[in-house]
């Protein structure tokens, strides 16, 4: 099988060559469980709604009564929050096989509400795409930039050439962590959940300071 590549280090591999079992393959590419999605934006979706759908068990991802589709172009955003921090090790996504499959995914870290103007930045990595129809490629990303993530983009920037882009299913691999001294948040930016986590420890460290202050004197 042909693999594609990605800009600047990693690389990809069949999820086969894992050499797992398919229930523990499956339970590999579990983030869609960590996922808040209520709070999770597919733009330029040709249907509301829509890219929610392709984020969805490992032992699902060849059905294909559940997909999204581009509107106005090739193109693809998706703001995917987290429930805690995430450590990305992989990314698997599978299209038709058409030119409407992606031919290139970009990744970004952390940028809540990003919309087709923030993609003029520089992209974390970069992946050239093969065509997957069956869900066992997978990209590998750079861990060491990708450890800490509570908010994942991903702008699906071109296709083989068609007019619009087709996605069935991204698996997502990684490890996540819960994040413990977060406030209850209604804002739907996840960037308040951060603020107010940062605020909580930070009221914590105070208090055990000033409680062995008093303690010392």
């Amino acid at each position: 099988m042909s693999h594609g590549h990605s800009h600047g280090g990693g690389g990809c591999r069949c999820a086969a060559e894992r050499e797992e079992p398919p229930e523990q393959r499956g339970l590999a590419y579990g983030l869609y469980l960590r996922i808040d999605l209520e709070r999770l934006q597919c733009l330029n979706e040709s249907r509301e709604g829509s890219g929610r759908g392709v984020f969805k068990p490992w032992e699902e991802r060849t059905d294909r009564s559940k997909f999204v589709e581009s509107d106005a172009d090739e193109e693809l955003l998706f703001n995917i929050p987290f429930t805690g921090n995430v450590k990305l090790k992989g990314i698997i996504i599978m299209g038709e096989d058409d030119d409407s499959h992606p031919s290139e995914m970009r990744l970004y870290k952390n940028i809540p509400q990003m919309s087709f103007d923030d993609t003029d930045r520089e992209p974390d990595q970069t992946f050239s795409l093969n065509r997957d129809l069956t869900g066992e490629l997978e990209y590998a990303t750079k861990i060491s930039r990708f450890s800490n993530v509570y908010h994942l983009s991903i702008h699906i920037s071109k296709n083989f050439g068609a007019d619009t882009t087709k996605v069935f299913y991204i698996g997502l691999r990684g490890e996540w962590t819960e994040v413990r001294w977060g406030w209850k948040c209604s804002c739907p930016s996840v960037m308040c959940t951060c603020v107010f986590v940062a605020i909580g420890c930070v009221s914590r460290s105070l208090k055990e300071r000033k409680k062995s202050e008093q303690v010392r004197h």
